[in-house]
């Protein structure tokens, strides 16, 4: 049956079947072909999948993300982070990586920060000289945090799958790498401004004009101290906080900012729910993909065979590195967590390695895996969002790439990176 599988879901990927289709036609296949089992059981596995509390929370965080944009937020963040860098020598390019930071605080989505405010700021960066590919391959790159700064879609996901971390834990713990791949982008962003002789923006704003704009922007920042914060101390679960994020997105945009107006919601609501379905259906069917894995022993088998080969932790860190930039090559990182974790996860609780640092480690790596050809899925959306060629985006990625694997090395050999905050935080 687990050949049957395999054989189905890859060969179907190659055709270009979409990844929620593979997954349930090949489980349906197998099923069929490789056992007795009847085919209802694709049907209540599927069922399965969705039914859980803290999956709630992703419709949400969706649309308190879609609300943000719709409300004007989006365009404060960046005034607001531009007035502070973008009189720099690549001083836009700084301004792309602080908005991508701060707008991941808020989406919690890759695609949704390079559509949204990385989209506008590549056109912000075409105006002020900077080539277009090159501010599209630094959109590209900044918006990887999305995922990793809480709050995170993949994170919900991912403790979903692992009961040993906590979605919380998680939440704490995707900070400080999220900000280090934020540092590592400016650093390139340096490099590349001062090889190609890219100016700075206009010159810095008065002081009164720049306290008036931070002040604008308090309300859109709060968004992050009240999720974060309400998490960390008690105050609501990650799912409630999904539904206080979408009301306050909803009262900053009508009330505060007073741009959001009741004609836009039904565009807004039919984005958000367009967005869930797509990766609700992808959960659904993965449930039903990992039964078969799990019947079939197949995680048990691979536990086994990676346990007499006694490897080290480091060595079996870096095994699964290079294992996830493959996967990621080829595959979004939402059905990776929901394919490799099952398998990938007791084996590194077996070997001693602490389940948080695992978890940013896998984390980040699938996340990478939207900035790598050939299915990279940030490359396709800003390619096209602003007319640019892909090839023209890849041409520009390199340095972005190498920092990259800095800091997954970094990552893997210094876990208190990952661990320390979640531990001082007392998960």
């Amino acid at each position: 049956m687990a050949v049957i599988l395999f054989v189905a879901f890859f060969g179907l990927l190659l055709i270009g079947m979409p990844v929620a289709f593979a997954l349930a036609i090949a489980t349906g296949a197998a099923i069929s072909l490789g056992s007795s089992y009847p085919q209802i059981v694709v049907v209540k596995e599927m069922f399965s999948g969705l039914d859980s509390f803290p999956l709630m929370a992703v419709p949400f965080f969706i649309l308190a993300a879609e609300l943000m944009t719709g409300g004007a937020m989006t365009q404060v963040l960046l005034r607001f982070a531009s007035q502070f860098v973008g009189h720099y020598r690549g001083g836009l390019g700084y301004a792309n990586v602080l908005s991508s930071t701060m707008f991941a605080g808020i989406s919690g989505s890759a695609l949704a920060d390079a559509a949204g405010p990385g989209a506008m700021m590549i056109r912000m960066m075409e105006k002020g000289g900077y080539d277009k590919s090159y501010a599209s391959a630094l959109t590209v790159s900044s918006a990887v945090v999305g995922p990793i700064i809480p709050p995170s879609i993949i994170m919900i996901l991912y403790a979903m799958q692992d009961s040993r971390v906590s979605v919380g834990a998680l939440f704490m713990a995707g900070i400080i790498p999220g900000l280090l791949i934020s540092l590592s982008m400016a650093a390139v962003n340096w490099h590349v401004s001062r090889k190609r002789g890219y100016k700075g923006g206009d010159p810095r704003p008065p002081w009164r004009e720049m306290a008036r704009t931070t002040l604008r922007a308090v309300p859109a920042l709060m968004m992050i101290v009240i999720i974060v914060g309400g998490i960390r101390t008690g105050v609501f679960t990650p799912t409630e906080a999904s539904v206080v994020g979408v009301f306050y997105a909803l009262l900053c945009g009508m009330f505060v900012y007073r741009s959001l107006r009741l004609r836009d919601l039904p565009g807004i609501l039919l984005r958000s729910a367009l967005i869930s379905v797509a990766i609700l259906l992808i959960l659904a069917a993965a449930r039903a993909f990992a039964w078969i894995i799990i019947i079939e022993g197949i995680p048990q088998s691979i536990a086994g065979t990676i346990g007499a080969w006694d490897l080290s932790p480091i060595v079996f860190l870096l095994a699964v590195n290079l294992l996830l930039i493959a996967f990621g090559l080829f595959m979004d990182p939402l059905p990776g967590v929901l394919i490799l974790v099952p398998i990938l996860s007791p084996i590194a609780h077996t070997l001693g390695i602490d389940p948080i640092h695992f978890a940013i480690v896998v984390i980040v790596n699938l996340t990478v895996g939207l900035v790598t050809p050939p299915v990279g899925a940030l490359l396709f959306v800003v390619s096209s969002v602003v007319k640019v060629r892909v090839s023209e985006i890849i041409r520009n990625m390199p340095y972005f790439l190498v920092a990259y694997a800095a800091i997954l090395l970094l990552l893997t050999f210094v876990p208190a990176i990952s661990t320390w905050l979640p531990r001082i935080s007392g998960y």
